[in-house]
């Protein structure tokens, strides 16, 4: 992988990391390498309701046009809406502007190809090799055109209700919208399946996004839950690529416990292909356990959605996803879609007549401790032989009953260190010892 792309496109402190510069020359490196040369093409440009993203986008549509490419501006969207999209107006390549779950000053530029689907290291690779290459620019009836799409958001929500195998009536949702993309096309979706909506943090203003709400600060849903006597709850994140739940108790049902649901689903509706489902190396041992118990079988890969659905396309399964609460269901999407995941798991309920909570008590999680270290050589955790040596002796202690996963972070400089055990105090205890040896070692 290059030095600009990380596990989720480019991304960092937009005017400084992610400049509109940055953004003009890889608009134009990509349009070189994923358009066809010699025809008309075309692209789908959309953004998060960053402030940011206002400039950003200009400067994509700016660099494409430049360089033949017709842009279709589909405005405020959801990642996998931009996804879809792509696609379905087959654009030759999709842009989306987000920096995901991350704080309103970050920004990002994720790059889909024809189908829809995020791009392989090879190709991000390519599109740094040639940045800033000497070119032969387009002039006269050649240069790109620039159009507003204002159909695109309905034309998304009518492909998310062609998923679902029954109506949600009678089920109370609370929204969290995360002040994001999912804002506006999230509420509208659930209502038009069926179900009451209770919106919260849905307005947002260019700088709220992610900002004490959505899926990284679910406080306020559960309250809102409890509150309103919903059934559940829902929080998004600032692009709604992912989702994570909240019964009606107020308590949290995880990517894991949702991916659980929703493998069930798909295996007695005669769906789950191969009964596979794709799942990171961070998936917690109790969905494993789970799905074991289920004899369904489980294929782990590395962390990042882009990972999961390249071995979920590598071997036909239809299911994939992390414990973040990306889910990747290939009969409906190229991606990681949170609104798509939230129909899928409200449908059971519907369907069974379950709450929540029964559903999501078909996965018991073992005790879970992450910690991220910041200010550390994040590449040195992949060589040192002293945090090596503690990482085997951690498990060694652990044997079958815990794990122990310490990586680099692809999104942020950070070392993100993870261990499982049968108890709290035994989880918190080795990684708040390994997250000390990892300061030791590797602060710069």
């Amino acid at each position: 992988m290059g030095v600009l792309f990380g596990t989720d496109g480019v991304r960092g402190l937009a005017n400084r990391d992610v400049t509109a510069e940055l953004a003009l020359d890889l608009s134009v490196s990509a349009a070189h390498i994923l358009s066809e040369v010699g025809s008309r093409r075309t692209a789908v440009v959309g953004r998060d309701p960053r402030a940011s993203g206002e400039f950003l986008q200009a400067a994509v549509s700016a660099g494409l046009a430049s360089a033949g490419v017709d842009v279709i501006d589909v405005g405020v969207l959801p990642t996998p809406a931009v996804a879809y999209l792509t696609k379905a107006r087959r654009a030759d390549l999709g842009v989306m502007l987000s920096a995901s779950h991350n704080a309103m000053p970050d920004n990002g530029i994720k790059f889909f190809t024809a189908d829809g689907n995020k791009l392989p290291d090879h190709v991000e690779a390519q599109i740094e090799a040639r940045l800033r290459e000497t070119w032969d620019r387009p002039v006269g009836d050649a240069v790109g055109r620039i159009v507003t799409d204002t159909s695109a958001d309905g034309e998304y929500v009518s492909h998310l209700l062609t998923s679902l195998p029954v109506s949600l009536k009678g089920l109370t949702v609370v929204v969290d919208g995360a002040n994001g993309a999912a804002s506006h096309v999230g509420p509208l979706t659930y209502r038009e399946a069926g179900a009451d909506v209770i919106e919260i943090h849905c307005e947002p203003d260019g700088y709220n996004i992610n900002h004490g709400c959505g899926s990284t600060h679910i406080e306020d849903l559960q309250k809102a839950v409890i509150e309103h006597g919903a059934d559940l709850g829902i929080a998004h994140d600032g692009d709604a690529d992912r989702c994570l739940a909240v019964d009606a108790e107020g308590n949290l049902v995880d990517g894991d416990q949702l991916m659980a649901i929703i493998a069930l689903s798909l295996r007695d509706q005669g769906r789950l292909a191969k009964n596979t489902v794709v799942a990171t190396v961070m998936a917690n041992l109790g969905f494993k356990h789970a799905m074991q118990n289920e004899s369904i079988e489980v294929v782990q890969t590395a962390v990042g959605d882009r990972y999961v659905l390249e071995a979920m396309m590598a071997s036909g399964f239809v299911l994939g996803g992390e414990q973040s609460g990306h889910v990747v269901m290939t009969d409906h999407a190229s991606t990681g879609d949170g609104i798509l995941t939230a129909l899928q798991v409200m449908a059971r309920m519907s369907a069974t007549g379950t709450s929540l909570a029964e559903l999501a008590g078909v996965m018991q999680r073992l005790p879970q401790v992450l910690i991220n270290v910041d200010g550390v050589d994040k590449h040195g955790v992949d060589t040192d032989p002293v945090v090596a040596a503690a990482v085997a002796d951690a498990e060694l202690s652990l044997a079958e009953n815990g794990r122990v996963l310490l990586r680099k972070s692809g999104t942020e400089s950070l070392v993100r260190v993870m261990v499982e055990a049968q108890d709290e105090h035994t989880a918190a205890a080795v990684a708040n010892d390994l997250a000390d040896l990892v300061r030791q070692r590797l602060s710069l």
